[in-house]
């Protein structure tokens, strides 16, 4: 599929009235988890895009620039409204974050397995573990505070247990910036690194807008606070390996592109029909949107888009269904053989082999100046104290020693020598 040679439809046709964007709302219960993450993706992808065209306004004084921009902006805005309230209103907020964790697990672990790129890759795996163990802590959170399983809300396809504690997680901001990718790569880490940024992005907004309006307690509006830092870190990695050399209206083709790859890719697996609607009817749009932004290309850069992307076909599609078990398998082996890994500036390593002066460990201990009440430890400890041994679902005793121990909340791994 190259979509530069698909035929599209005007831009002005995009538009939709107020009952399309209202769709009907997928049923919490017997909706496919793999729907839900998606949603939450293509949501995040649009976002990326609207708030990147936002910042290409504020940083141009042409208005006619301006209006090109806002027209297409206006469609993804249209998209994205589209795509929120796709979402139930009775899904509880804690419900909806067991999704967004859930994408970050399987979507790292996917664009990992795939990515030529080995410091790409190394980054997807540090951050893979994090994610994973928000799951966790998420999930021991929704089962004591509201007693629904997370097990059922991730449909089986991911397992629940600890990684990276997130207490170890807390690094000095130096130590989450990454070297850009040359502008030479490949078109699907280029792809690999968008998309990732755009998912931890919708994770972090997700958590920094709504985690103080988190109902049930003030420990889990804590727990929002501290997994909402993480995932800053994480959008601040992720970012940081993007092509920086880009111009503006080359970065908005590669978003109209991405958008175009992730809904082609959706709408070639989806299983809910009012979904993979919504993902073709989008697709379609846009086609027109891709080749709005080439003629917007030409008009004021006067470039190709075959200069910015030579060859427009889609690398390997990106899918959930078929991935899972390879996923948890992939999982397990990153946890033996990486948990206990930290950042060094632009590089990892393991803990044991950081110096005792080196700025992680000033930070870390300012920040969880007293473990016992970091409120990611509280949880465990909580549920331990009420039910004996921690939440978990998994396949088989975990892969690390040291995180076997459903008793006790291991906090030292990953953050002591």
């Amino acid at each position: 599929m190259n979509p530069f040679k698909e035929k599209s439809y005007s831009l002005e046709r995009c538009t939709s009235d107020w009952k399309k964007l209202y769709p009907t709302a997928y049923n919490k219960h017997d909706t496919d988890a793999y729907t839900k993450v998606r949603t939450i993706l293509l949501n995040g992808t649009e976002f990326e895009q609207c708030w990147f065209m936002h910042n290409l306004a504020r940083n141009t004084t042409n208005n006619d620039l301006r209006r090109d921009v806002g027209l297409l902006r206006r469609m993804e805005q249209q998209q994205q409204k589209r795509i929120s309230f796709f979402k139930p209103k009775d899904e509880s907020m804690l419900e909806t974050t067991i999704s967004y964790e859930q994408l970050a697990v399987d979507l790292t672990a996917i664009l990992a397995q795939n990515e030529k790129n080995k410091y790409v890759k190394a980054a997807l795996d540090f951050a893979l573990l994090e994610d994973f163990d928000h799951l966790y802590r998420f999930s021991d959170l929704l089962e004591m505070e509201q007693g629904v399983a997370g097990e059922k809300l991730v449909g089986s396809y991911t397992e629940i247990m600890p990684g990276r504690p997130t207490i170890a997680e807390h690094r000095h901001p130096f130590d989450d910036v990454r070297r850009a990718i040359p502008p030479t790569s490949p078109i699907s880490t280029k792809l690999n690194t968008m998309i990732i940024t755009a998912a931890e992005q919708q994770t972090m907004n997700f958590y920094m807008n709504l985690g103080t309006f988190y109902p049930s307690s003030d420990l889990g509006r804590k727990l929002f606070l501290e997994i909402g830092m993480v995932e800053e870190q994480h959008v601040t990695q992720y970012e940081s390996l993007m092509d920086s050399t880009t111009t503006p209206l080359e970065c908005l083709l590669m978003h109209e592109y991405a958008e175009c790859y992730l809904y082609y890719s959706a709408m070639t697996e989806e299983s809910n029909d009012v979904a993979k609607k919504i993902w073709t009817a989008h697709f379609e749009q846009e086609l027109s949107h891709l080749h709005y932004a080439v003629e917007l290309l030409q008009k004021y850069e006067k470039k190709e888009w075959a200069q910015v992307i030579p060859d427009g076909e889609f690398p390997k599609l990106l899918t959930f269904n078929d991935n899972y078990e390879k996923n948890k398998n992939y999982i397990r082996n990153i946890l033996k053989n990486t948990i206990t890994n930290t950042a060094v500036l632009e590089e990892y390593t393991d803990i044991a082999n950081v110096p005792d002066s080196y700025e992680y460990f000033r930070y870390n201990n300012a920040v969880n100046k007293n473990p016992s009440v970091v409120a990611s430890h509280k949880v465990i400890d909580s549920y331990i104290a009420e039910f004996g041994e921690d939440y978990r679902y998994t396949v088989s005793e975990h892969p690390v020693k040291a995180l076997r121990n459903r008793k006790e909340d291991n906090i030292d791994i990953g953050r002591k020598k």
